[in-house]
């Protein structure tokens, strides 16, 4: 079964602005949940550009993955960078 399938984007921007215009301190929040429980599988809070990068390539890969290798590759990514 394909990722998009077993898995929803969703994407909580912190302000109305499209991310070339956004100030430098807002964060968007990124998710990744399971549709059978509803449960947050990854998570990241971005700068808006960083944020609508991820959240491209996420989509693309939801579309073209199964379930098992989309968290393959995403897991642990939504950790990378918190410790400096």
């Amino acid at each position: 079964m394909r990722a998009n399938r077993a898995y929803r984007l969703i994407v909580h921007r912190e302000g109305r602005e499209p991310a070339f215009l956004a100030a430098e301190d807002r964060l968007d929040r990124i998710e990744v949940v399971a549709v059978a429980d509803n449960e947050i599988l990854l998570l990241w809070d971005l700068p808006p550009r960083e944020a609508s990068h991820l959240a491209r390539a996420l989509r693309a890969d939801l579309a073209g993955l199964s379930e098992m290798e989309f968290l393959e590759r995403w897991q642990g990514a939504d950790a990378e960078g918190e410790d400096g």
